[in-house]
């Protein structure tokens, strides 16, 4: 490890620590796909927040020295991976005995002294200087790290492990750190990736798994780009940002600022939304919710010089990939590229215009042209007023209002952006929606008969022309594209995209389209009647596709 200005070697001669700027997207067999990918864009000179990994070797060296080889081997090769009992149980012990293993010396110290590097105040990892002692004489309280699991086989064309294996945000402090590291290399046995890599044929032995140590950034600023506008064919640029963490973006609690560029950088559109709450790390780590006073709240997030810096970050990305990218930032002072994928959907050329009298706009999250009766849902108990070929009015969504949600002709809420809640779903569904209107609760009046302009983001007064979705085929790419479906009627409109895989399948959804909470089933011995449920629901969700992911409630 050259970047040390050590005399000490090993770590460099067994490799088991190597930095982002030692790797490009060719070292996935020694930094899993997700530690390849991050240097890829590190060493192209992208904004990555620093970081090292721990090498798929390293994980080697230390089930070998550690003696525990033989021992899972033996665990795993009298497993039925059918006997649901017998596979977690199995799946526990391996772990356990991972966790609770004693680290090799000559291992731990190279990934303590990697993450000592990674805490030194005012110096690069591409361009770190001195030697070791020298640096960490001016580091202070240890860094936060987000440490992830980065497994060898996870970009493999014929399967997918992503989300098989843990990772873990906020942690701090070297022995911490070392568990976390360790919990990451056991996640490589969970029930689910034992099941997986037997009835796809992997040998357990030849998989293996690197970690992700990478710093985090405690976000001033953070929000989503696209490189190019996936609701229009107008080329345009699309930034959302908030103020603190971007979580709040994706749960669609807060409305976000929306920016947009043309392909020279040039400002062609601003909104300034009233955030009027921010999400930060409080100094233990967790995630809190803060009000914002008037002045911030109102404030744009981003400067110009922030935009256009970001856009032009964009640009570069979509040419170095070749396609769209879909880009997560975070802004500390400085700008960071903390995700960059390709955007999957693609907008279709549409010239005809619904024409009336306006009387309110946001931004159209879900295409289509919806009319019907205004029902306005302040809380749970007005879920029950929304009948079919309604317009849902409300807030924000979430996820317990999705079985109103897939009856109503439209959507339109008050906060959220782009990739809010309420945007995702109805996208899923096919259902018009307009997010991020601001007064759409206390503007539109209950009953009456508006149009959804999901294309334009308008909502009109009466009933004018209405235009359904068409469903575009997916992009072809060389990442095995899924889909997401949690709604059993939507699964036949889902398959029509051209993809044969279902990647995540929620339980909540099709519990939810019972109308009855699992308890309910219990208090009134009907467990027969709801494993119905969720049975028939997973038969009609699989019925159009090969295969399905399930995910437990």
């Amino acid at each position: 490890m050259e970047k040390k200005g050590s005399d000490h070697d090993s770590g460099k001669d067994r490799g088991f620590v190597k930095w982002f700027s030692e790797l490009n997207n060719k070292d996935v067999n020694v930094a899993g796909g997700k530690g390849a990918s991050l240097a890829e864009m590190y060493n192209n000179h992208f904004p990555i927040p620093p970081g090292f990994v721990v090498t798929a070797q390293a994980y080697t060296y230390f089930i070998t020295q550690t003696g525990l080889v033989e021992k899972i081997a033996k665990i795993l090769g009298r497993l039925n991976v059918e006997n649901n009992v017998e596979l977690n149980e199995a799946s526990k012990k391996i772990r356990e005995m991972i966790d609770n293993a004693d680290m090799p010396k000559e291992l731990e110290s190279e990934i303590v002294e990697a993450y000592e590097i990674l805490d030194a105040e005012k110096h690069e990892m591409g361009n770190a200087k001195g030697s070791a002692l020298d640096i960490l004489r001016n580091s202070h309280e240890p860094p936060f790290v987000a440490v992830r699991s980065s497994a060898t086989t996870e970009d493999s064309a014929e399967a997918s492990f992503a989300g098989q294996q843990d990772s873990f945000l906020a942690v701090k402090g070297n022995k911490q750190l070392i568990q976390k590291v360790k919990e990451c290399l056991s996640s490589l046995f969970t029930a689910r990736a034992i099941y997986y890599r037997t009835k796809k044929g992997f040998k357990h032995e030849q998989s293996k798994l690197a970690v992700v140590v990478q710093k985090m950034i405690n976000s001033q600023k953070s929000g989503v780009m696209f490189s190019k506008n996936p609701m229009k064919n107008d080329d345009m640029i699309v930034i959302e940002a908030v103020w603190g963490l971007g979580e709040g973006i994706v749960s669609g609690k807060i409305l976000p600022d929306h920016y947009e560029l043309d392909r020279e950088l040039e400002m062609r559109e601003v909104k300034v939304a009233d955030k009027k709450i921010a999400l930060v790390r409080s100094g233990s780590g967790k995630v809190e919710e803060i009000k914002l006073n008037n002045e911030r709240s109102s404030q744009q997030v981003l400067t110009g010089h922030e935009i256009k810096i970001l856009a032009q970050y964009g640009l570069e990305l979509e040419k170095h990939y070749g396609k769209p990218q879909d880009i997560e930032f975070a802004i500390d002072n400085e700008i960071y590229i903390v995700q960059s994928r390709p955007i999957t959907t693609k907008a279709r050329e549409d010239n005809k215009e619904v024409s009336g009298d306006v009387l309110l706009s946001g931004m159209g999250a879900s295409p289509g042209v919806g009319v019907g009766k205004v029902r306005i849902v302040h809380n749970m108990e007005d879920l029950s007023k929304v009948q079919e070929g309604d317009i849902l009015v409300t807030e924000m969504t979430n996820p317990d209002m999705v079985v109103s949600m897939q009856k109503a002709a439209g959507i339109v809420t008050d906060e959220g952006g782009l990739t809010s809640h309420a945007s995702i779903v109805s996208r899923e569904m096919g259902i018009p929606c307009v997010v991020g209107t601001r007064e759409a609760t206390k503007k539109l009046k209950e009953g009456q008969i508006v149009t959804v302009d999901g294309y334009t983001g308008r909502v009109i007064d009466g009933k004018a022309e209405e235009k359904h979705v068409v469903i575009e085929s997916i992009v072809k790419t060389r990442t095995k594209i899924k889909v997401i479906v949690d709604l059993p009627d939507y699964a036949k409109r889902a398959a029509l995209c051209g993809a044969q895989d279902v990647g995540l399948v929620r339980l909540e959804g099709i519990i939810g389209t019972s109308g009855k909470h699992p308890v309910w089933y219990i208090k009134n011995d009907k467990i027969k009647d709801y494993v119905k449920v969720l049975a028939s629901g997973l038969k009609k969700i699989a019925m159009p596709f090969r295969e399905i992911w399930v995910r437990t409630s």
